[in-house]
């Protein structure tokens, strides 16, 4: 099995562009800055990992995602070699995408895209582990069977 799941942040803007085929298709290119667990000494350390994703999934990740965006990823991991122009032979590691969700908030995500800063009324916003996902407090606990 080779399935790669990701959550991190952008590394920097997505880049997009097409294939040189009689009907191009879109491939976009970015990096995923996925933090490592808390070390003993409590650094915090992230690996940035190559990811590209093809056709209309990849311009909307060029259209609504940018540096710094939250973002999870699934895919496969794909090792690729080529020789350079010295003749040396290269290796690359990319996750090729299979399906993307976004963890910002909307307008956290257009602030990001349009370079701004989110304004973001407290009324809206609601609380947010570093995951993304709300919890609601006020449930009561009382009428669970367990």
């Amino acid at each position: 099995m080779n399935r790669v799941i990701l959550l991190g942040r952008l590394a920097r803007n997505p880049e997009l562009r097409y294939t040189q085929a009689a009907e191009p298709m879109a491939v976009c290119r970015f990096t995923v800055a996925s933090d490592r667990p808390l070390a003993k000494d409590g650094d915090i350390k992230a690996d940035f990992i190559n990811c590209t994703a093809f056709g209309k999934r990849a311009e909307n990740i060029n259209k609504y995602f940018a540096k710094g965006s939250r973002i999870a990823v699934q895919g496969r991991l794909q090792v690729s070699n080529y020789t350079d122009q010295q003749g040396n032979k290269k290796y690359s590691t990319d996750v090729i995408v299979d399906d993307v969700e976004f963890i910002d908030t909307k307008a956290e995500r257009e602030a990001a895209v349009n370079g701004g800063v989110a304004q973001v009324p407290a009324a809206q916003s609601a609380p947010a582990t570093s995951y993304g996902f709300s919890i609601d407090n006020d449930s009561e606990d009382e009428d669970l069977p367990f």
